[in-house]
């Protein structure tokens, strides 16, 4: 009678809580993996370097092939090509489906990197949903590079730190450090930006994981540019490169945009004010922001950010990621038990939110490159307009070198501008920096009019009222919003020289 009594007071739900962990570890991990898929779903591409990576995958060319490059020039990429390549060689896709697998498996990884770390899963969704909403950082985890690797490793670091502190780092914490350090040198290349986290770690006083983590990097660094098989050029070479890459331009506007200063971002100060009012309220017993490395990180790269926004999105944002969802689970653990339906039913809600805020198409983020135009073999109509056997495409607009090579992989012509302006030879740099300088004024193309051989060409946006005001080339109009200049063919005998081809719709 008193089992009977003891079973009838057991209530039903209490066997559906035991799954609610469970429960909520799912819904997370699947709406991080859904957002992408869904993005993915509009036709979505990556703006710039996801499209060369895939390109020189499936091209299996050399960069000297693809580009007229200057005396400095490493391939820092080469391990991320070299794995591209492998995939493409084994799955015989195009272009198409290596830029979708580099954008889902490195948004997933972001996406998933906290999670090992966390027992409140659904503060993370809360994360990236403030920052979706405050800031670009969706559209920078969706672009597919390298650099996502980097950045998740920081998540990874930081997080290790915030839940395993009050003990000094292992041995073995020291291992995998220097493992992962040494993976994003060997992928992503730029090793000495590790001095930022290391220095962070000393800041915030903690000193004995900024020392693991300060031999972790050394270690990693050294092991990951050993494995390049030239470790010491690797490493001058990623420091030549910044220093070309930031020192060459006379002002900061001729730069990439992710390279240019920031004004500040505000919503960060925003963040954080709304993390001390949380922790006022909530009277969270935690360790204070002098003492965490996540805040001095945020700091540092917060205030670099006025040189180079880079330092920001990729180093600051992770930091401040970190700071956020550690609050939260604070908040989320005081007010919800583990196996409670409510925060079941939060989780669920976060989701929705989460996927909602990610994926929806606010001002074409997601489809603004389905209005593309692109130059391609293919096109009967650009017959005898892109550059010939052994040409040079001549362009100031390093996106026309992105999305043409992406759709031309195999060209036989090398591009004179690619991913990065400090790669070309210097009197070329020379004369994209000029173009920039005077804001893409024609007469400032003419040292690459007078060597343009009959092979070669140049192509330049505009609009199709009227060519480039370069009378010493030939014009088509080759797709909406861009023309193709090359050196006028010799008439026959009494044939005046083509006038400018204006078709009546520009194809796409």
């Amino acid at each position: 009678m008193t089992e009977n009594d003891g079973h009838s007071n057991a209530s039903p739900l209490d066997a559906v809580r035991r799954y609610v962990p469970l429960a909520v570890w799912a819904i997370v991990i699947l709406v991080i993996l859904a957002i992408p898929l869904k993005i993915i779903g509009y036709g979505y591409l990556p703006p710039d370097d996801a499209l060369r990576h895939a390109a020189k995958a499936v091209s299996g060319k050399s960069w000297q092939d693809i580009l007229v490059l200057g005396p400095a020039f490493r391939d820092q990429n080469f391990v991320w090509h070299f794995f591209l390549r492998q995939i493409f060689l084994w799955s015989h896709c195009d272009t198409d489906k290596l830029v979708v697998f580099a954008v889902m498996a490195l948004f997933t990884l972001v996406g998933w990197s906290a999670l090992p770390w966390l027992k409140r899963p659904e503060a993370w969704l809360i994360t990236l949903t403030i920052f979706t909403v405050t800031s670009g950082m969706m559209q920078r985890l969706m672009l597919g590079r390298p650099f996502l690797l980097t950045f998740s490793g920081v998540v990874t670091i930081l997080c290790a730190w915030q839940f395993r502190s009050p003990s000094p780092p292992r041995w073995r914490t020291l291992a995998w450090v220097m493992a992962l350090i040494a993976v994003c040198t060997l992928v992503h290349g730029v090793w000495y930006l590790w001095a930022l986290p290391v220095a962070a770690f000393f800041l915030a006083g903690q000193f004995r994981w900024g020392t693991m983590l300060a031999a972790g990097w050394a270690a990693g660094a050294l092991l990951g540019t050993a494995l390049t098989g030239h470790p010491i050029d690797s490493l001058c070479y990623a420091v030549e490169i910044a220093r070309r890459t930031l020192g060459l331009h006379d002002v900061q506007n001729t730069m990439t945009t992710e390279l240019q200063p920031f004004t500040g971002d505000v919503f960060a100060l925003v963040v954080l004010g709304g993390l001390l009012v949380l922790r006022c309220l909530g009277g969270f017993n935690t360790r204070p922001w002098r003492s965490n490395p996540a805040f001095w990180l945020a700091c540092i790269c917060w205030v670099l950010g006025f040189k180079t926004v880079r330092f920001w999105a990729d180093w600051g944002w992770p930091a401040l990621m970190v700071l956020t969802t550690c609050d939260l689970q604070l908040l989320l653990e005081a007010r919800f038990a583990a196996d409670s339906l409510k925060r079941l039913a939060l989780t669920g809600g976060l989701a929705a939110m989460t996927y909602l805020a990610a994926t929806n198409d606010y001002n074409s983020r997601w489809t603004q490159n389905l209005t593309w135009s692109y130059l391609t073999q293919d096109n009967p109509d650009l017959k005898g307009w892109l550059p010939d056997q052994g040409g040079i495409f001549y362009t100031a607009d390093m996106m026309l070198f992105f999305q043409t090579f992406y759709k031309n992989p195999n060209a036989d012509w090398r591009y004179i501008l690619g991913y990065e302006p400090a790669l070309m030879p210097d009197e070329d740099f020379k004369v994209f920096n000029k173009i920039l300088w005077n804001f893409g004024d024609a007469k400032a193309y003419k040292p690459w009019v007078d060597k343009m051989r009959p092979q070669d060409r140049l192509v330049v946006r505009g609009g199709r009222g009227s060519p480039p005001n370069i009378p010493q080339l030939e014009w088509e109009y080759g797709v909406s919003g861009i023309w193709i200049g090359r050196s006028p063919r010799i008439p026959q005998s009494g044939t005046p020289p083509p006038n400018p081809t204006v078709p009546a719709t520009a194809p796409r």
